[in-house]
């Protein structure tokens, strides 16, 4: 199914017009049902949808390189270097991401680096959900 929707623009619009609003419908009951302070959505497709942005109050990207990113969904996903490209071709740009983001976690430095990242900003959101005043964005 990866290749046909990848391959064919119309059969990606139509399968993400079934998927995105039970996906919506599933995250948004979730957030409701929530009691910590603040609630993450894992949107992979946050840029291209366009209906996200206006549903948080904050946008955080976790970032790593290209070519380790690629690395990394050839060994996960058994998938050749051509088809991941071709994958991340039809979604928003590395670029587009990190301008959509308020804050960037770089995950492209090991496992280890990752804890103050994570610290910092759960601290920040922590902050963020007592008051209703935004905070500037986090580059990290």
């Amino acid at each position: 199914m990866r290749a046909l929707v990848f391959a064919d623009a119309g059969a990606k619009a139509r399968l993400e017009a079934i998927l995105h609003p039970r996906i919506r419908d599933a995250a948004l009951a979730a957030a409701a049902a929530a009691t910590g302070s603040y609630v993450i959505f894992a949107v992979p497709l946050l840029v291209e949808s366009g209906t996200w942005r206006a549903r948080v109050a904050r946008v955080l990207a976790v970032d790593c390189p290209e070519e380790v990113q690629i690395a990394r969904v050839m060994a996960r996903n058994n998938l050749p270097e051509s088809q991941v490209r071709a994958i991340m071709a039809a979604q928003a740009s590395r670029q587009q991401r990190l301008d959509a983001a308020d804050d960037v976690i770089e995950n492209g430095n090991g496992i280890e680096a990752l804890a103050p990242q994570i610290d910092r900003l759960h601290d920040l959101y922590l902050a963020f959900s007592k008051r209703t005043a935004t905070i500037p964005s986090q580059r990290l």
